[in-house]
């Protein structure tokens, strides 16, 4: 009972969390909307876009593997600091080398100067203590809050406030590094013991070969969330690409994040009680429906408040993302609902089915990203991510199916 305990103190805490940097995302997005451009937002799209294809590409699964692990952090720490700070350097570097390419094939030159300032990003963040995935394996989310909260309003305040004194599209590259400057204090000044720069080549190759399937599964969903965005990037160029991802930020990714609060609270506790099939799939129901309550009303109400919204919160010159927005808070509803079994499949260390549901998704995706948005535009992208999850669902429900029946 102690579990589900901390886990509600957890959705409690990580609630709290995900409102508030929310709150302040809507507010950043609706001062910085009014002082850059939709095609300034979509350069700098596209320097995101390349640092969360090259971290998702290098990603060891380290934590996941560190809160799965029976063993105490410390016995993985030194390691985890070591592989982290190896794959920051690794980023860096192959930031550098596509920043040209990247931004010849988007038709950008513009985004390469914004390329080569995100790749400071990979290189700090490397540096993280590894203790500060302490608080999810330890369910202590309030410290979470805290950190999370600190580095989020950091990153808001850094960009507003160049974004005022400069209006360039900098400014939202500066927010990141200097988040990702004050994470890499945090994490030491308040978490302890602090790691040793010592390589182990046995605990290497242990937590690089739990994390393959981690690997993958990153690799896919990457594809699933982002391949619209270079879709659209590439064919309607950053202009699109800006209105595009806006609209997701202002649509799908709040009630989407609805769902991740539960999710991340929920994978360590299942991990604890995976071998308590009946246990484990009351927990499952009931977090799956408590998310469900949640997310349908929030995302209908994004549905056919769409105008007053984007007029509120965007201004007159981002009217074109409304109907966008109206297919992406359908998806994000759908997509929500979905993701809960991706925490269950971690939680009983099936990593693979993940991999593969992602993968079934991808398909959809890929099969009529293209032709819808040459025919409808960036509303033809979100048609397209939408088909991707609802072609998934089927084997989702075959999955959940096999956990529960696996002795």
């Amino acid at each position: 009972m102690g579990y589900f305990k901390n886990a509600a103190k957890g959705v409690s805490w990580m609630g709290l969390l995900r409102a508030s940097t929310r709150a302040i995302a809507f507010l950043r997005i609706a001062i910085l909307a009014r002082l850059l451009t939709p095609d300034q937002f979509g350069i700098y799209g596209v320097g995101s876009l390349i640092l969360a294809f090259l971290e998702v590409i290098t990603e060891t699964g380290v934590n996941i593997v560190l809160i799965q692990s029976r063993k105490k952090l410390v016995h993985y720490l030194d390691t985890a600091w070591v592989v982290s700070i190896f794959r920051g350097m690794l980023i860096s570097f192959l930031m550098i080398l596509v920043s040209y390419p990247v931004s010849l094939f988007f038709g950008s030159p513009a985004s390469l100067n914004v390329i080569l300032f995100l790749s400071l990003v990979p290189f700090l963040r490397g540096f993280i203590n590894p203790m500060i995935v302490s608080f999810q394996k330890e369910l202590d989310f309030k410290k979470e809050f805290l950190l999370r909260f600190s580095v989020f309003s950091f990153d808001a305040t850094l960009a507003i406030l160049f974004a005022f004194l400069t209006k360039s599209v900098l400014s939202l590259a500066i927010g990141l590094i200097g988040s990702a400057l004050l994470e890499v204090f945090l994490s030491f000044y308040f978490l302890k013991p602090t790691p040793r720069f010592k390589f182990e080549k046995e605990k290497i190759r242990y937590i690089i070969s739990r994390g393959k399937w981690l690997t993958f599964a990153g690799v896919f969903n990457y594809l699933f969330e982002q391949g619209d965005d270079w879709v659209v990037g590439r064919i309607m160029g950053t202009q699109s690409l800006g209105i595009y991802q806006v609209a997701y930020k202002v649509s799908s990714l709040p009630v989407y994040e609805v769902g991740q609060v539960f999710n991340k609270v929920t994978f360590p506790v299942y991990n604890l009680i995976k071998d308590d099939k009946e246990r484990l799939k009351k927990a499952f129901y009931k977090v799956t429906l408590t998310i469900s309550a949640l997310v349908v009303p929030f995302g209908l109400i994004l549905f056919f408040f769409t105008d007053p919204l984007v007029r509120i919160v965007l201004g007159e010159k981002w009217l074109s993302a409304i109907p966008v927005i109206k297919v992406l808070s359908i998806f994000g509803i759908v997509r929500s609902i979905a993701s809960s079994a991706h925490s269950l499949y971690l939680g009983v260390d099936k990593q693979e089915y993940s991999t593969i549901v992602t993968l079934v998704g991808i398909l959809g995706l890929g099969l009529t990203i293209v032709p819808l948005v040459i025919k409808f535009g960036i509303v033809g992208a979100g048609f397209s991510a939408l088909f991707g999850t609802l072609v998934s669902l089927p084997l989702v429900f075959y999955y959940l199916a096999k956990v529960f029946k696996e002795k």
